[in-house]
């Protein structure tokens, strides 16, 4: 749903009234897109004005053009969602078969969001840069800290030298000896977490490629990055939104990842041999045939 996606995430960088009629429209763009210009502003306490500025900002010619985006994209959604649709809200007395559904919902439509909108010419660009970087840095604080984690492994094991920090003060230090052919990879679901602004910006003052991955695509992270891939959240309840993104942020360093093992085929198909043979013999025997094939 890349027009809601849009409209959610620049919400937050929108005058007020603007934002009142974006927050009406994410609230229920079905019924925003059968609506009138003068119902959307009268609902949201604004004037047709505003309901037209907001329309020119996302770059269309006028409310026509929107609500034609917002009912295309809507019935769309409804179509390939409605098995999913069961709400968001989990209350203390659902039982755990209830509480299972909403999460899975949820996480399978934020991994659909989350892969309709991401930029896949951005992603080559990222994967292009990081199979010749010297050295690689991730930062996240939180659970983004988790997903650089992540990424640090798969990276390290198709040979990208690359480290994940959580610290602010070593990943400040590790950004200023970053230089031009290094790459800084930022993890901020809302974009304004400071101490990963203030890596992402130690790094690209020395001239490393910095990249930012967050919801928010004008957010400040996003604007001291050269490259940003976006990601997608959904609430549930006692999941708030960091919390929520990590299976989008996990999905887009994933596709990184793997376009990174694309350009580097042979290296890669040699390292997962390598490394597959070094920890053989630490698996248990798979019903007394011996020991089993390595994790990849």
């Amino acid at each position: 749903m890349e027009l809601l996606f849009r409209i959610r995430a620049e919400s937050d960088e929108m005058p007020e009234a603007v934002r009142r009629v974006a927050e009406l429209i994410i609230g229920d763009p079905a019924e925003a897109a059968r609506s009138t210009i003068v119902d959307l502003a009268e609902r949201s306490g604004t004037s047709t004005a505003t309901v037209t500025r907001l329309c020119r900002a996302l770059g269309f010619g006028g409310y026509s053009e929107l609500r034609v985006a917002l009912a295309t994209e809507t019935g769309r959604a409804e179509r390939a969602h409605w098995d999913t649709d069961i709400g968001q809200e989990i209350l203390p007395g659902d039982n755990l078969d209830r509480v299972l559904n909403v999460v899975a919902s949820s996480d399978i439509r934020l991994i659909q969001e989350t892969a309709s909108q991401l930029d896949v010419a951005t992603v080559e660009q990222v994967a292009r840069v990081l199979t010749t970087a010297g050295r690689v840095v991730l930062f996240g604080v939180s659970s983004s800290a988790a997903v650089a984690s992540e990424m640090e492994c798969r990276l390290q094991r198709i040979r990208i030298p690359c480290w994940s920090r959580s610290d602010a003060h070593t990943a400040l230090t590790d950004a200023a000896l970053l230089t031009k052919g290094d790459v800084a990879i930022g993890i901020s679901h809302s974009g304004r977490t400071r101490e990963v602004v203030e890596v992402l910006a130690e790094a690209g003052s020395h001239g490393a490629t910095t990249v930012a991955v967050t919801s928010h695509p004008r957010s400040p992270l996003a604007e001291v990055a050269e490259l940003v891939l976006t990601t997608s959240s959904r609430e549930t309840t006692f999941r708030a939104d960091g919390f929520a993104a990590i299976h989008s942020q996990l999905l887009v360093l994933d596709v990184v990842y793997v376009a990174v093992a694309q350009q580097t085929h042979e290296r890669t198909k040699e390292a997962f041999d390598l490394t597959a043979r070094a920890v053989e013999s630490h698996r248990l025997p798979t019903n007394g045939r011996g020991p089993g094939k390595a994790d990849q």
